[in-house]
């Protein structure tokens, strides 16, 4: 599995883990919600939903206009297949959750991870957000060095771009020591029990940062940083 078929199926089970869609309720959540997917297709999209069905991990279940023969007939349009989760499907969706190897710190994945947080358990949400800022601050370094190298063979647009790059990479940074600080900060209420008539799932979900649950909605699904937009993924999925 490539690296991208890879984030794009984790990212269909986890919006069908939180109700069946059809297609194009689906490419629409992936565009609008998860920015790395903003300019991606039909032609991307349906072959993953095939992968995942012969995986046994989705089903394909009728849509409601099958309900109403008479007006499908009539109108000529078939009925829109939805999909939704099996139970092997969540099963496998938490495995991945569970992951924190380096793939889960790169571009691509990372933003999509962060926007399923919510879901995923707060050690995990550390290990990843860690090897993120340890992978930046890496980056970091070595765009230093190679300014500091190259700084009196560039003309000012060129060096201009390159101060750029970095601060875009130093303000993720800041963006994350906030993040981890604000889970540092939580995990005192990490073996409380849930208040009466919460679930679970709804208590992991508020030990979460604040501020990312306030702006979530207006930034698919990610807190921006102070002063910039969110981050962003290295190149779109086609």
């Amino acid at each position: 599995m490539s690296r991208r078929s890879g984030v794009l199926e984790f990212a269909v089970l986890g919006l069908l883990r939180e109700s069946p869609m059809h297609g194009y309720e689906l490419r629409k959540r992936l565009n609008t919600s998860l920015g790395v997917f903003r300019a991606f297709s039909y032609g991307t999209l349906y072959p993953c939903l095939k992968a995942l069905l012969q995986q046994g991990w989705i089903a394909e279940e009728p849509g409601s206009a099958t309900t109403e023969p008479l007006t499908a007939q009539l109108t000529g349009r078939r009925a829109k297949i939805v999909y939704a989760i099996t139970a092997e499907g969540k099963d496998h969706f938490e495995e991945l959750l569970a992951q924190t190897g380096p793939d889960t710190w790169e571009d691509e994945h990372f933003g999509v991870r962060f926007a399923f947080f919510g879901q995923t358990s707060r050690d995990v949400r550390m290990r990843v957000l860690e090897g993120r800022r340890s992978r930046l601050e890496e980056r970091l370094d070595k765009m230093r060095a190679s300014l500091a190298r190259t700084r009196e063979r560039l003309d000012d647009y060129t060096l201009e771009l390159q101060r750029h790059g970095m601060e875009s990479v130093e303000r993720e940074v800041r963006w994350l020591n906030e993040l981890i600080e604000s889970e540092r900060a939580g995990r005192d209420k990490r073996d409380q029990s849930p208040p009466e008539g919460v679930s679970a799932q709804e208590a992991r979900a508020e030990d979460g940062p604040a501020e990312g649950r306030r702006q979530s909605e207006n930034t698919g699904g990610l807190p921006r940083h102070r002063g910039s937009a969110r981050p962003d993924s290295s190149e779109d999925i086609k």
